[in-house]
């Protein structure tokens, strides 16, 4: 009777470890663009996560996170699908959204499965007036609008043309940039266009011979930039600068059209190759070449700290048992701290009110950071143009 004991003590010991070792690794949906229109920066953002996911297993003794990859394929009724299909496998929360019209559709199906929901492809201002309780994002476009602006106003420029993609983000830069250029006694023009557009030379021809610009502000998506470049390095209107945002500053525009993007700038946080001064920044570094043999780019630090906040915020959850309470929400509104992209916070909308861009340029095949002043890895080429 007493072995039968012993054998059933270890057994249900055994048991205990086996379950220990299992309970703390916590599942996280990531929903994200991995093929499509967006796979570009999509991709760039994954591998960011899942930098993350290899950094915060190694700091934490207790906590370990799995993340699961759904590809929404650049399409939101398949972002929506993929929210649904990870809410039912019990997900804690969801990372991803490559785009704000992805975020759009997914977020609210996360808000309706009731999962937090944290990204740094939605900078569009409805995401935090929708008053989804569980949404947070770590940049937004005040903060590339901010950037921009303030870049045109060093650059002392008397006119802009402005050639943005109606797409919703784009759309509301666009607004932006126009107000306060305008104020500042800048002539702007303004060029919409619509996605599907395969030809820019008509836009690029009015822009040479009607608006006669000091720079050109392109505000959409890697698919614009190239159409865009292309027709102005044809017809080649006498500008100083071009300028876009997301999607153009960064190593592989500069390795996939070489041509077109020399003197080009765009919102960027790291210059490339990526120079880190920080203990967190040199891990992710390292973890990051060690993953992909290669550098990382803003894409996939956005990923990195965007996951990174929300792995810590499940594991300060854990600690207090709250994570099964609804605590997790609660933890990320109480996040405060340093990060690659500077200081992070949530507002009580789920904003970063802390997020301001840099501005980087492609020069002799790197990005070096020109704006502003203080971030700034090397001397702007002004004016400059591909041509």
């Amino acid at each position: 009777m007493k072995m039968k004991l012993t054998a059933l003590a270890i057994a249900l010991a055994a048991t205990a470890i086996v379950n220990a070792a299992y309970a703390d690794e916590f599942k996280v949906g990531s929903v994200i663009s991995l093929t499509g229109a967006n796979a570009r920066g999509g991709t760039g953002m994954h591998e960011g996560m899942l930098t993350a996911v290899e950094v915060f297993n190694k700091q934490q003794p207790k906590h370990k996170i799995k993340l699961v990859t759904i590809d929404d394929e650049s399409a939101p009724a398949k972002a929506i699908a993929g929210v649904e299909q990870l809410a039912s496998q019990n997900v804690l929360a969801i990372t991803g959204g490559a785009t704000s019209d992805l975020v759009g559709p997914a977020s609210t199906a996360a808000n309706k499965a009731g999962l937090v929901y944290i990204t740094s492809g939605g900078t569009s201002e409805e995401f935090v007036t929708q008053g989804y309780k569980k949404f947070f994002r770590i940049n937004n476009t005040n903060g590339y609008v901010r950037a921009m602006t303030g870049m045109f106003a060093d650059m002392g420029i008397k006119s802009l043309s402005i050639i943005y993609s109606t797409k919703k983000s784009t759309n509301e830069l666009a607004v932006d940039v126009n107000k306060i250029m305008t104020a500042k006694g800048v002539k702007v023009t303004l060029h919409p266009f619509d996605p599907a557009i395969a030809d820019f030379k008509p836009i690029i021809n009015k822009v040479k011979l009607q608006d006669r610009p000091d720079a050109i502000n392109m505000l959409g998506y890697e698919n614009d930039y190239v159409g865009i470049l292309r027709a102005a390095k044809v017809l080649k209107p006498n500008v100083k600068a071009l300028v876009g945002v997301w999607q153009i500053a960064n190593a592989k525009m500069s390795k996939d059209f070489p041509d077109l993007v020399p003197n080009v700038s765009g919102t960027e946080i790291l210059p490339y190759p990526a120079e880190f001064d920080s203990a967190e920044g040199k891990q992710f570094e390292a973890t990051f070449k060690a993953l992909y043999h290669k550098s990382p780019d803003y894409l996939s630090e956005y990923g990195f700290v965007q996951a990174m906040a929300l792995f810590e915020a499940i594991g300060r959850a854990a600690d207090k048992g709250s994570l099964m309470k609804d605590g997790l929400a609660d933890e990320m509104r109480k996040t405060d701290r340093t990060t690659l992209i500077g200081r992070l916070q949530f507002d009580a909308r789920g904003d970063n009110p802390n997020f301001i861009q840099h501005i980087g340029q492609h020069q002799n095949g790197k990005i070096v950071i020109v704006w502003p002043k203080e971030f700034a890895t090397g001397k702007m080429n002004f004016p400059g143009v591909p041509w």
